[in-house]
């Protein structure tokens, strides 16, 4: 098992690609290009970028990736309430993901504390 795996915070993300995927497949159609490509970019950035910085050297690059990690699920809470907006999922649908992505946030964070405070 890669390093990366071994992390809650990857392995929460990546589970939430997963759904994602499975959640985006009742948008409308002609949606594919816009908000769906837009959730599966961001989504999939999470734990990407969380398998990339733990395979760097450094921890410094690592923390790097983490905010990148960070920002992707910014971006990702953004989409979500404009897809609640939209009308393309239900209010406890939003309610749920942003939850979830909030726990995976604090991961991230703390991960990244964790980090700093051993440099």
């Amino acid at each position: 098992m890669k390093p990366h795996q071994k992390l809650n915070a990857w392995i929460d993300s990546f589970r939430l690609v997963k759904t994602l995927y499975e959640l985006t497949n009742t948008y409308p159609p002609e949606e594919k290009f816009g908000l769906i490509s837009q959730i599966r970019r961001a989504a999939v950035s999470v734990p990407v970028n969380i398998a990339e910085g733990a395979a760097r050297k450094g921890e410094k690059e690592f923390i790097h990736f983490l905010h990148v990690a960070l920002g992707s699920l910014t971006e990702l809470d953004a989409l979500i309430l404009l897809s609640r907006d939209l009308e393309f999922i239900s209010d406890e649908q939003a309610t749920l993901l942003i939850e979830e992505m909030d726990t995976i946030g604090k991961m991230i964070y703390g991960l990244i504390k964790k980090i700093e405070s051993e440099i």
